[in-house]
């Protein structure tokens, strides 16, 4: 399984990659840094990758899914509701597709500020290099 890691600042999130066209995708172009924006509780930030909609996109998560936005080349992941969720729920702006699978607890996210930069790259395990 092939992990990425996150970095935001002193967090840390781990995403564990699903096999989709997507996640090979962002595999393929990391590593890479951005600036996270946020919306409600959601942040979302830049990735230097084009793909289509997978046909399993959607628009409602759940907190630890990993999205990408075709639209808007940006991963996005939702922590909690939104400004437009409805009961309970975690809801984008519009469909995306999930690539990954948070190991960590997202709702650390929430400490995130607009602006704060993130790098993207493999997780390495105890002494290697890449993690596989």
């Amino acid at each position: 399984m092939t992990i990425l890691n996150l970095q935001f600042d002193n967090k840390n999130i781990r995403v564990a990659l699903r096999r989709t066209a997507t996640a090979q995708a962002i595999l393929n172009a990391i590593p890479f840094t951005a600036t996270i924006q946020t919306w409600g509780s959601e942040v979302m930030f830049d990735c230097p990758v084009r793909v289509s909609f997978e046909d399993s996109a959607t628009n409602v998560v759940k907190p630890g899914d990993i999205g990408f936005w075709p639209d808007g080349s940006s991963i996005t992941i939702a922590y909690g509701p939104t400004p437009i969720s409805r009961y309970g729920e975690s809801r984008l702006a519009c469909s995306c597709n999930i690539w990954g699978d948070a190991l960590d607890d997202v709702s650390e996210l929430k400490q995130i500020k607009p602006g704060t930069r993130v790098h993207v790259d493999i997780w390495a395990l105890s002494g290697l290099d890449k993690a596989g």
